[in-house]
């Protein structure tokens, strides 16, 4: 018989470390460990428990998910077009209007994520911080790197030096508010490293937080389609071939499949 610990939010109780070690040097419980900011970050973990840790990863919920939470049996199109729109936090869906939905993920996004960033990270300029991780909400699907970002914002008068945009896009994917999707030249077979793409954990961020006046369907199906394969756990990478470009390159030990995205239901790539 296996006991099981479970500890959430353990980053309110000063020097847990201490206490964790303590339990389980007895070796007799399965030790679980949650937190929901910033302060508990799983590099910060595996530092405190090297070599005794091991990540599970979470993400918002699925489109399946999304339809066994509100027990839906039909009517799958409208379904999903309303799930592309609020999103996969299911802390939201306790809210009955999309708006109250909104502010909940909002909330979310300016307590948990950034007032905690700024904190842990002790960041000067909060505004070129939130201006970074809402330019990039702009831009899921698009190639970025530190150095287009910074030029963009040099353009709108900031001082703001590409060390440190690459070091706030950093904490946000420390955060899991974005993932980087690197290219993968398949001619070449290597990575490469100039321009990557960024997904958002879910959509619902960016319009809670950007609003809804560029809706932008493609990218952001292409963004919930990113966020399943690693949910299946793929590898996702962004497909280079001689000038062409392919969506996704999904890799999973010896499998690899090809994937274009479509927001045109008469586009035969579309999945």
């Amino acid at each position: 018989m296996t006991n099981v610990l479970l500890i959430d939010e353990v980053q309110m109780c000063p020097q847990f470390e201490l206490a964790i070690n303590s339990i389980y040097a007895k070796g007799i419980y399965d030790i679980y460990i949650t937190g929901s900011n910033a302060f508990l970050l799983s590099s910060d973990l595996a530092t405190l428990f090297t070599g005794r840790t091991m990540e599970i990863k979470v993400y918002p919920f699925s489109f399946k998910e999304y339809l066994t939470y509100y027990k839906i049996t039909d009517g799958y199109d409208d379904a999903f077009d309303q799930y592309v729109k609020t999103g996969g936090m299911p802390g939201a869906y306790v809210y009955k209007t999309e708006n109250r939905q909104y502010d909940y993920v909002r909330d979310v996004y300016s307590t948990i994520i950034i007032r905690d960033l700024v904190e842990k990270y002790k960041i000067r300029n909060k505004l070129e911080f939130t201006n970074i991780s809402e330019f990039m909400m702009d831009n899921i699907g698009n190639f970025l790197s530190p150095n287009n970002i910074c030029e963009t914002l040099k353009n709108n008068q900031s001082e703001i030096t590409r060390k440190t945009v690459s070091k706030y896009i950093g904490y946000l994917e420390n955060t899991f508010l974005f993932y980087e999707a690197k290219r993968y030249d398949l001619k070449g077979k290597k990575y490469l490293t100039n321009n990557s793409k960024y997904y958002l954990c879910d959509s619902s961020f960016r319009y809670a937080v950007n609003g809804t006046r560029n809706m932008d369907y493609g990218r952001v199906y292409e963004n919930i389609v990113y966020l399943e394969l690693r949910r299946r756990g793929y590898e996702v990478y962004v497909g280079k071939l001689y000038k062409k470009e392919i969506d996704f390159v999904a890799k999973k030990r010896d499998t690899q499949i090809y994937i274009q995205v479509s927001d045109n239901i008469s586009d035969e790539k579309n999945i």
